[in-house]
């Protein structure tokens, strides 16, 4: 029973990771054919295009209304639209020229190379007026000798400074390109005029066939040019095909300005979306653990600084100890001497003037009591007795020095403690003749 309950549940876990195996390839069929569904959709309103820009170098760029210049906020403006032109479809071309200085000036013809198209923006020379006329005729003969003949044509005009044409003038351009089925974007910011305003506003109305052709008025504020123009038809478009992917690939490139994050829509490229999120991370960690092993290194060498200062303070409070244990027994050592010195100096005392003071103590006494008298003097002789006895023990030197060697902490050829016994060994000698000079005064 055991092995069949066994099989059973073998056979039934088979069956669920086929049954798994089958949603997995049916979830993997249809995404496949939703995301072919939507390339086939975007390459059928995405717009096959060659677009001319119109740079104004003019001398009224050099005015700060626009931060940080207008010149440098017109420029990030053109590689904003550069960037969405080339990236909405990988067959678009995009030219620059420049109208004013000496004289409307190529930069660049209609080219996929995005590259060449941003690098000819540099070191651009600022002055003289602006040509439009002039500037609008030279890029129609750019595009006119494109070489895919199935591009649209359109050319998009920065108009910074003031416009020297009449309004007849205008709208005879307009009408030319019209007829050549060229599409005119218009940039107004700069200079306001009334005048400059209508004039442009008269070009853009002769050349506009089915709202293909737009003017956008940016006045000077805090926003950027290439901000405002994000939210312009000239992004967005007629509807929401190729222009409308311009737009966020515009987005993208201007550094996260549509909100998404590192400026890349994951819907339109996830696996890009997910590797710079995945960067992003592995930096993120390699920076944290960066962060952790500083702190560590610095925590080490703080407790390694404090180790050694504690290791210091020991030695010293070690070495401050010895030398006060030194001191303390330098002073018993003292104390000791002193003791011993004391006690020999009292040895030393000379009986005959303790007999003298005893007699003095005791005079009184002994005159009123006869007893007494007797039992003072009888007391005296003994202690006279005593004493020449005493002092005949101090005269042998060796019983001295058995007697010193034999008390603790006294050194018997210690330079004091000989001069001690030399001095008691000469006073015997000195009572004696002390003794005899009386005798011989009384002869």
């Amino acid at each position: 029973m055991c092995l069949l309950e066994a099989d059973d549940h073998l056979v039934q876990r088979h069956l669920f990771r086929r049954e798994q195996e089958n949603y997995r390839f049916i979830f993997q069929t249809l995404q496949f054919l939703l995301r072919f569904t939507l390339f086939i959709h975007q390459s059928s309103t995405m717009v096959l295009e060659a677009t001319m820009i119109c740079i104004d170098n003019s001398e009224w760029m050099r005015n700060g209304d626009y931060a940080p210049t207008r010149f440098q906020a017109q420029a990030d403006a053109v590689n904003l639209i550069c960037g969405a032109k080339t990236q909405s479809n990988p067959e678009n071309t995009v030219g620059v020229l420049t109208m004013a200085g000496k004289g409307v000036r190529v930069l660049v013809t209609p080219t996929t190379d995005l590259g060449k198209i941003l690098a000819c923006m540099h070191g651009l020379e600022i002055g003289g007026e602006m040509n439009l006329a002039a500037g609008i005729q030279v890029a129609q003969l750019a595009l006119k000798h494109r070489q895919n003949k199935k591009q649209q044509q359109r050319i998009i005009v920065f108009a910074g400074g003031p416009v020297r044409y009449d309004k007849k003038v205008l709208e005879m351009i307009g009408k030319k390109l019209k007829k050549n089925s060229v599409a005119l974007d218009v940039v107004n910011f700069g200079e306001e005029d009334e005048a400059k305003t209508e004039k442009l506003e008269a070009l853009v109305a002769a050349v506009n066939n089915n709202d293909s052709s737009h003017i956008v008025h940016v006045p000077a504020g805090s926003n950027a040019l290439s901000d405002v123009l994000l939210s312009t038809p000239i992004f967005t478009g007629d509807g929401e095909g190729g222009s409308g992917f311009a737009a966020a690939a515009a987005a993208a490139a201007a550094g996260g300005v549509s909100g998404f994050d590192f400026g890349v829509d994951p819907n339109l490229d996830p696996e890009l979306a997910l590797a710079l999120r995945v960067s992003m991370e592995e930096e993120r960690a390699r920076q944290e653990a960066a962060a952790k092993k500083a702190a560590d290194d610095s925590s080490k060498q703080g407790k390694e600084g404090e180790s050694t200062s504690q290791d210091a303070t020991m030695s010293e409070n070690v070495g401050a100890s010895a030398s006060e244990s030194e001191n303390k027994k330098d002073d018993l050592m003292d104390d000791e001497n002193a003791l011993l010195q004391q006690a020999l100096a009292m040895s030393m005392d000379d009986p005959a003037a303790t007999v003298t003071t005893r007699d003095t103590d005791m005079s009184e006494a002994a005159a009123d009591d006869q007893d007494l008298a007797l039992a003072l003097q009888y007391s005296m002789q003994e202690d006279a007795k005593d004493q020449s006895d005493m002092s005949k023990l101090l005269a042998d030197q060796s019983f001295v020095s058995s007697i010193l060697t034999n008390l603790p902490g006294v050194d018997p050829n210690d330079p004091s403690v000989k001069d001690l016994l030399a001095s008691m060994q000469n006073q015997p000698e000195k009572k004696e003749d002390d003794d005899k000079a009386p005798k011989e005064d009384d002869k």
